[in-house]
């Protein structure tokens, strides 16, 4: 029997409730909540309605059902499980969900560690956040590591030291491993770095200053300077955050910009009243209006994340005292959710809003970008059309030991680091690339066939002719020979802008252009690759000599190494910088510097 809309609005309550559409073969297209189901289901087909993407969900409804429920703070919640459990194309879907990061404060250890960390918080211990973004838990994490000494080294690597490392050489670790600082000392510090993620640096501050004043009166000045130093140091980082009258106060900040099918939500962490970052989502929400779509986002957002006690919102929801007793239901406290007029809150929404626009500005000149890039290598290649997924395969080793594959995906909006994947290589002659590529397209394509992973569009290889000719003969076996594969073969002198495209099948080489959008944006996927391998390759020759990169750099000894660390702060300072950069450290000549780099970023 045909769905006959009028009489089916006709039989609703009006009464809170969960609505969900479907389509042919019972396909689930939207989930929707309401606060009376016959006036909100009544507007999807009212003729005065004509809005291009409603009309679209309407035209493939072919039946609807109904959940009656008691309150609207239950169809949230019941909206909630449906959309996370079924994600209809027609829904605010967050896509942006990978877990938050968070400082892990370890047990069962005498010298406890702080140490990043992203997942579920099973293990023992504490943790402290969420923080918006990798790089503010790092920087957080630097600044204890100077402040306190906190060791930042694995219980394996601790447990076999006989010398003090790297760390403590450039002041950065007391050395516990080797027993330069007492047990009760480096509790002192730990307890100290607790206080200052909980927000309460002006307790330390006095707790510093009575330890100085102990140390100096039992005549241990040197115990006393450091206490001093550190206490110096501390109020250096004070005076440089922003910290507001209201030092205990916690909250996020929610705000929403553009329109439905292109939004930016951008979120900031407030804790101890101080700021700690923005970061900015991009839901899927081809139908929500702003308010629904945040309310969504909101939920699906706090679904593995504990809200704070306040939650203030770039929008006046009508909806805001359902949603507010959603997330405390779901959370062990009392969540306040409001969108603010005025007062410091207000000025923290606006400072929301203000990095949403121009994430979403920013967006949008990226993804025209990437069309202007997909449709030139769409002519370059003969491609039937712009393709929508894209991976690239690149092999990594030293002499051939410890070798490690890459596969990087890109889309039409740049890469999919969550479908990133390393291949760890076994079992193939040292130095054998055609037989490790060979391995990990074995593999990874093993995973496609069966379905878990979906199949690209075109497939890069970091390579000429000849591995090529290697990797269709894998696909063909695997039932993969039609798939477009294209080898990015570097240039004679191995610069970028001389790259041969090699496609399968095609006689000669595809050369394009040396400031071509296609070649840019094949070049930005073959580095990403290289990028991606390289790094596991390092990590793997890391483990295996349990040495920092540093420590095999011809050249480079221990007074050098520390000089270099002290003055980019750390490894990944020293990764980042360039050529000129390492030669303004004293000692580091450029010949050195060369060397250094050459070694940091093989292939480059």
């Amino acid at each position: 029997m045909a769905f006959d809309p009028k009489e089916y609005i006709a039989s609703l309550p009006r009464r809170p409730g969960v609505y969900r559409m479907f389509g042919e073969a019972h396909e689930l297209l939207y989930v929707g909540k309401a606060r009376s189901l016959k006036d909100r289901v009544g507007t999807y087909f009212a003729a005065g309605n004509v809005d291009p993407k409603v009309q679209a969900l309407v035209a493939q409804i072919s039946a609807i059902e109904v959940t009656v429920t008691n309150s609207e703070t239950e169809a949230l919640l019941l909206e909630y499980n449906l959309i996370k459990a079924h994600r209809p194309r027609f829904n605010v879907v967050l896509r942006d969900d990978k877990s938050f990061p968070y400082i892990h404060l370890e047990s069962g250890h005498a010298f406890a560690r702080l140490a990043f960390y992203r997942g579920s918080r099973s293990a023992p211990g504490r943790y402290f956040g969420p923080f918006p973004s990798a790089g503010a838990v790092r920087d957080t994490l630097n600044q204890l590591q100077k402040l306190f000494r906190i060791r930042n080294c694995r219980d394996g690597f601790f447990a076999n030291r006989s010398r003090p490392c790297l760390q403590h050489q450039i002041g950065r670790c007391s050395a516990p491993c080797v027993g330069l600082i007492s047990g009760e000392a480096y509790a002192q510090d730990i307890a100290a770095a607790v206080k200052v993620l909980e927000g309460r640096s002006d307790e330390v501050n006095a707790e510093l200053e009575q330890r100085m004043e102990a140390a100096g009166a039992r005549l241990e000045f040197e115990r006393a300077a450091q206490l001093r130093d550190q206490l110096a140091a501390l109020k250096r980082i004070q005076l440089q955050q922003i910290v507001t009258a209201d030092a205990e106060r916690d909250a996020d900040v929610l705000a929403i910009v553009g329109d439905a099918g292109g939004y930016c939500v951008s979120v900031m962490l407030v804790r101890g009243g101080r700021n700690l970052g923005t970061t900015s989502y991009f839901p899927r929400a081809p139908l929500a209006e702003a308010g629904e779509a945040l309310a969504s986002f909101a939920m699906q957002y706090y679904a593995d994340t504990e809200p704070p006690a306040e939650v203030l919102l770039g929008l006046a929801l009508p909806d805001a005292q359902a949603l507010a007793e959603a997330l405390s239901s779901k959370a062990s406290h009392a969540v306040e959710v409001r969108h603010p007029a005025r007062g410091l809150a207000a000025k923290w929404v606006e400072l929301t809003r203000e990095n949403a626009t121009q994430a979403l500005r920013m967006r949008h000149a990226q993804r025209a970008g990437a069309d202007e890039m997909l449709a030139e290598l769409t002519r370059a290649l003969d491609l039937p059309e712009p393709p929508q997924r894209i991976e690239c395969f690149d092999i990594s080793h030293t002499g051939g030991e410890g070798t490690v594959a890459s596969c990087v995906v890109f889309g039409p909006e740049g890469p999919l680091k969550k479908e990133y994947r390393r291949f760890n290589i076994t079992g193939v002659a040292p130095g054998d690339d055609y037989a490790a590529l060979r391995q990990a397209l074995e593999r990874r394509y093993k995973h496609v066939r069966s379905g878990e992973v979906p199949a690209p569009d075109l497939l890069l290889i970091d390579g000429g002719a000849g591995q090529i000719g290697e990797v269709h003969g894998v696909l063909a076996g695997l039932g993969f020979a039609d798939l477009t594969l294209v080898g990015v073969a570097k240039g004679p002198d191995r610069r970028p802008g001389q790259e041969r495209l090699f496609v399968y099948g095609t006689a000669g080489a595809v050369i394009l252009e040396a400031h071509s959008p296609a070649l840019r944006f094949i070049q930005r996927i073959r580095d990403e690759a290289h990028r991606f391998a390289i790094t596991g390759h390092r990590r793997k020759r890391a483990r295996r000599y349990n040495e920092s990169v540093l420590e095999a750099v011809p050249g480079l000894g221990p007074a050098k190494r520390r000089a270099l660390l002290k003055h980019f702060g750390g490894l990944q300072g020293v990764m980042r910088a360039g050529i000129a950069d390492l030669t303004q450290v004293a000692g580091i000549g450029a010949t050195l510097a060369r060397s250094l780099y050459d070694h940091l970023h093989p292939g480059s």
